[in-house]
Formats: structure tokens, sequence, C-alpha cells
């Protein structure tokens, strides 16, 4: 007896339900495997800057280990240079803690003979009140302490976790192709090979265009911090540079180190002032030219989207969210615009088409429809 098989139709508010509670499952489970999933990404994103420099040296003869430790040693190299060389820039502000120290005690001095004369408020009241939060402060010092140790021994320790997982991911690239081979062994390779081959161009394009970002914003701010005779003007630029990894604010934080130095160490508020206006200027030059005209168009995503899933990983994964955001909503765009089911959710995320301008006339009318006629027989063939 032959019993054949059919596909059971779902009503739609069945579907619906199903895809909410798959999103929730997925979400729920990558909060909760954070400790595992964030070094396995920034592993591969560090795997994919790496396979051009690991790929020339297997051309050379090297063999694939030696190669890919070589890469990873360069790499650890560049990363121990640059903490070298920021914590020899922080040791030297040590210098400047006395003064903090001074200008912070004659400004809280001058609120309070303000809070005294201007508002009435009285300085024994002022000194209970200081009293309180600096019990406080102390309380919880602490805990920051501790917190902060404990932050700083899970960087070092995921930085090493993401070496190795990197060195795994290059060694044994062709057996995880293999691997999605066997997994969709409907598809055909050449499809297969196109995706990964996409996937790798979308996140080698972002990563070169952020470092491209980096290095165009740390130059201009450290032009603008020269000109206005500000210490340690390379160290703060590029510092600052480096926090456009945190969309939209980034830069904006990173103006407050240099202002209350420049306060502290120049007694000129003005000049303070002038730092957060340049940092400010390059913030908005980076938001609506730099990285839209560099990064954006490597992504293809639509601001919409990018606020959308910023916000979203920012609340799955916190910091580390942040940061790798855009270039896995980017592979799942590539993933999406792959797959026939998903083509829609590619569409929604990806950066919209410009309107057509209005036709004003007939002539112009009847010059464009062999145009569209022609496009609109390209769509039908592709279906």
């Amino acid at each position: 007896m032959n019993i054949r098989s059919r596909e059971i139709e779902l009503p739609s508010y069945a579907k619906i339900v199903c895809v909410l509670l798959s999103l929730v499952v997925i979400v729920y489970g990558l909060h909760t495997l954070e400790g595992l999933l964030i070094p396995l990404v920034f592993a591969i994103l560090f795997a994919v800057l790496l396979f051009p420099l690991a790929n020339r040296l297997e051309n050379w003869r090297v063999p694939r280990v030696l190669a890919i430790v070589l890469c990873l040693v360069l790499t650890l190299g560049v990363l121990t240079a640059l903490f070298w060389g920021v914590s020899v820039q922080i040791s030297n502000f040590s210098e400047v803690i006395p003064k903090f120290v001074t200008k912070g005690t004659a400004y809280i001095n001058s609120l309070r003979t303000f809070a005294d004369e201007t508002l009435n408020i009285d300085r024994q009241r002022q000194v209970s009140e200081i009293q309180k939060y600096l019990n406080q402060a102390l309380a919880e010092g602490g805990t920051i302490l501790t917190t902060t140790l404990l932050a700083t021994t899970s960087i070092i320790t995921n930085l090493f976790l993401i070496l190795l997982f990197a060195f795994f991911f290059l060694l044994y690239r062709d057996f995880f192709r293999s691997f999605f081979y066997k997994v969709f062994e409907d598809t055909r390779r050449s499809k297969i090979d196109d995706v990964m081959g996409r996937i790798y161009e979308v996140v080698k394009d972002y990563l070169a265009g952020l470092v491209l970002v980096i290095l165009i914003i740390g130059t201009l701010m450290t032009v603008g911090l020269l000109i206005l005779g500000v210490d340690y003007a390379v160290f703060f630029g590029f510092f600052g540079a480096c926090l456009v990894l945190i969309p939209y604010f980034g830069i904006s934080l990173g103006s407050l180190l240099p202002a209350a130095y420049t306060l502290v160490t120049q007694d000129n508020p003005v000049k303070a002032l002038g730092v957060i206006g340049i940092f400010l200027f390059v913030q908005t030059l980076e938001g609506n030219f730099i990285t839209p005209y560099i990064v954006g168009s490597k992504v293809s995503i639509n601001p919409l989207a990018a606020i959308v899933v910023l916000i979203l990983w920012e609340n799955v994964w916190g910091l580390p969210g942040l940061v790798l955001a855009l270039p896995m909503t980017a592979i799942l765009k590539v993933v999406f615009d792959s797959v026939d089911a998903l083509k829609p959710y590619g569409f929604l995320i990806g950066e919209a088409e410009k309107p057509r301008p209005p036709i004003k006339n007939f002539q112009e009318f009847a010059e464009q429809l062999p145009k569209r006629a022609r496009k609109v027989g390209k769509v039908e063939e592709k279906n």
C-alpha cells in the first residue's frame, strides 16, 4: 500500500505564533550562551581578517599550521604594542592627578559659595550632603574595583579564546566547507560557494572600511587637537576614533577625557569647549558622510534596520553586541538574499531604492515605457 505524504498547511496565525516563539527561543539562547558565542563570533571576524595573509603564506609553500601561527603571533604582537602604548600614555597622566584634585577642590568650593550666596543653601547642609554621597561612593568603591578586575580578567581570557578559535577556523576551513556541503546536500555546491564567498567579501569589506574610518577620524581629531595646542593629541585623537565602535555616542564619550585634561592642565574653559566642539563636529561628519559612504556601502543595511539591530544586540550581548551588530546583520542579509523564502526579510533590512522622479509629460512617459517593459520582462524571467 502506497502512502503519499502530504504537507500540513498551518493557518497564518499559527505560523506567526511559531515564528515569534522561535525568535524568543533564539534570543534567550543567544543571551544564555553569550560567554561562548561572543568569542566565537569575534574569532570568525579575526579569521576573515587574517585569511588573506595566511593564504599568501601558504602560496609561498609555508605549511598551513606554521602560516596560521605566524599570523596569530603577528596579531598578538600588534595588540601587545597597542596595549603597551596605551598603558604608557595612561601612566603619564598620573602626574596630572594632583592637579585634578586641586582643581576639583577649587571648583567644589566655588560651587559651595555660589549655592550659599545665591541659592541660600546652608554650608552645613552642603557638608552633610557631600558626606553622605562620599560614604555611598566609598561603599560602592569595592564593588566597582572587584567588577573592574573581573572584567579585565575576562577580557584577557576571551582574547586567548578568540585567538584559539581563530586558529582552528583557519586550520579547518576546508573541513567546515565540506560540512556545509553535507548539510545542504540538495543545493548546488556552486551556490553554497557563492554564498560563502559573498559572506567573506561582506565581512572583509566591512572590517577594511572600519579600519579606514578609524584612521580618517583619528587623523581629523588629531589635527584639530594639535591646532588647539592640546597635549597628547595623537593619543586622544585615536582613542576617540576607536570609540566609533560604539555607534552614535562613542565619539562624544571620547571627548570627555581630553576636555577634562585640557581644563585641568591649561585652566582654559574655552579651549576645553573647543575640544568638545571638534569631537562633535567630527562625529557629525562620521555619522552623515564618512561611515555611510565607506562602511554603509559595504553592508547595505538601511539606517532604520541598523538602529533596530544595534538596540537588539546591545540588549542581548551588551557592549560586544554593539560592536558585532552590523557585521552579523550583514551576514544575515547575505543568507536571507540567498534563500527564496527569506528574501523579503533581506529586502526589509536592505537599503531602500531611491524613488523615481515624477514624469512631467506624455513624451517622457513614452520614452520610459520600453525601458520599464524590458525591466518587467527580466523580473518575470528570473521568477
